[in-house]
C-alpha cells in the first residue's frame, strides 16, 4: 500500500487490499452502529464483548485488552455497572483486588447480531473442512496481529 495512491478516485476496487479494507470498514461501522443502537459507546461495547468472550478479569487486564489507561477503564466499568451489564466482585483472598464480569447483554443486541452471524455462518458452513481451517487460521492470525498493534499503540501513549 502506498500513501500516494491511498483513496485515489478510480482506483481498482477488486484488489485483495481494497476488498480487505472494505471488509474492515464494514465490520467496524457495523459494530459502531450496533453499539449506538443499544446505547453503548464503541469502547464500552467492545469491553462487554471481551468480558463475555474471555470471562471475568481484573480492570487492569481489561484495560490492557482495550488499550486504555486504568483510569479510563475504571470510568468505563462504572458505566457498564450502572447499565446493569457487568458486576465488580472482590477477590476473596486479596480484598484490594477486584474482578469485573459480564452479567447481561443489551436485549436488542442479540437480534442485531443474529442477521450478520447467520449470513456469515451460512457462507462458512458451505466451505469444506480445509477451507474452514484456512479461514479460522486467518481469524486467529488477524486477532493476534490486531491485539499486538493495540498493545503497541497503548505503550506509545504511556
Amino acid at each position: 500500500m502506498h500513501a500516494d495512491t491511498l483513496g485515489e478516485p478510480g482506483a481498482p476496487r477488486n484488489t485483495p487490499e481494497s476488498i480487505y479494507r472494505e471488509y474492515l470498514a464494514a465490520l467496524v461501522l457495523f459494530h459502531q452502529s450496533a453499539a449506538q443502537a443499544v446505547g453503548l459507546g464503541p469502547t464500552d461495547y467492545q469491553a462487554l464483548n471481551l468480558l463475555e468472550l474471555r470471562g471475568p478479569q481484573t480492570p487492569g487486564a481489561l484495560a490492557t485488552g482495550l488499550g486504555l489507561t486504568t483510569g479510563a477503564t475504571t470510568r468505563l466499568v462504572d458505566r457498564l455497572v450502572s447499565a446493569g451489564y457487568v458486576e465488580r466482585t472482590m477477590n476473596t483472598s486479596d480484598r484490594r483486588k477486584i474482578t469485573v464480569a459480564a452479567v447481561a447483554t443489551p436485549p436488542a443486541l442479540t437480534g442485531l447480531l443474529a442477521g450478520v452471524r447467520a449470513s456469515i455462518g451460512a457462507y462458512v458452513s458451505g466451505l469444506d473442512r480445509n477451507q474452514q481451517a484456512v479461514l479460522q487460521g486467518y481469524w486467529q492470525a488477524a486477532t493476534t496481529g490486531y491485539a499486538d498493534a493495540v498493545a503497541d499503540l497503548a505503550a506509545r501513549r504511556h
